[in-house]
């Protein structure tokens, strides 16, 4: 794929209220395959926590997520959707992995959009942790939506 210069101007801060957060130093190089090339042609993610601190992202999809002509590929919002979850299961203190992750999609993303990925953990259940989380966009646009059950691990690697 071709270098996409007029991207690395992009900008992912976050709203006032947002604090930035530290994601790869959590889980160490696990994000590569999302969040791991900030200046790349598919994903580029940044991460905080809000005022109750459930974690936000804010992501663009670039022209290496394309699925319909000019819009995001159903797999890449898989994707996106099980790095955010599950990492926001890891920055609740809870050490896992995505055992279900069932997505909900409501409307086309197209390509070259920065959106916010909100999650909320929704229950703690032994070693099942349920997350909920959705896409969103400008003009109130609800891209998707996704439930994810985290289950713990055994032996924290």
């Amino acid at each position: 794929m071709q270098n996409y210069p007029l991207f690395k101007q992009l900008s992912l801060d976050g709203e006032a209220g947002l604090e930035p957060f530290d994601a790869p130093s959590l889980v160490g190089e696990s994000l590569v395959f999302v969040s791991g090339d900030p200046l790349g042609e598919r994903f580029r993610v940044r991460y905080f926590r809000d005022t109750t601190k459930n974690l936000i992202a804010r992501a663009w999809f670039g022209p290496g997520t394309a699925g319909p002509p000019g819009h995001a590929h159903g797999g890449s919002i898989a994707a996106i959707f099980d790095e955010v979850l599950g990492l926001a299961a890891w920055a609740a203190g809870y050490s896992v992995v995505v055992g279900n992750l069932n997505i909900s999609f409501r409307q086309m993303l197209p390509l070259e959009t920065v959106v916010e990925i909100e999650s909320r953990i929704v229950s703690v259940d032994g070693r099942k942790i349920m997350v909920h989380g959705r896409i969103t966009g400008g003009k109130n646009a609800v891209y998707a939506e996704a439930d994810c059950l985290c289950i713990t691990l055994a032996d924290h690697f």
